[in-house]
């Protein structure tokens, strides 16, 4: 668990980053579409929605995981190895399901 830790916070960072960029792109359009009423930027504002939520999903996913993996080193350190099998196979699927998110909202780019 110790070495996700890192991979983790990489992810997070990456997400965190996307994040303000989906945000700030439809800040930007906010205000292209009051300048000129256009329906296309309507639908680029959705689409970029839908964006932003898959990256809040992601990223609760992420935190979710890195915290099972917090869990598993502590439940090892107080010697509940069997529950910090389980904690840590939740983290993992955290992770995967973090990851799904990801691929989703890229294949909608």
């Amino acid at each position: 668990p110790a070495l996700l830790f890192s991979a983790i916070s990489l992810i997070m960072l990456a997400y965190t980053n996307r994040f303000l960029a989906y945000a700030a792109i439809i800040r930007n359009l906010k205000d292209q579409f009051i300048k000129k009423q256009d329906k296309s930027i309507l639908r680029q504002i959705d689409n970029l929605k839908l964006r932003v939520k898959l990256t809040r999903y992601m990223q609760i996913s992420g935190i979710s995981s890195l915290l099972f993996c917090v869990l598993t080193m502590f439940l090892i350190y107080i010697g509940f190895a069997v529950v910090a099998v389980w904690a840590f196979g939740i983290g993992l699927l955290l992770l995967i399901i973090s990851l799904v998110f990801l691929i989703w909202e890229i294949q909608i780019s």
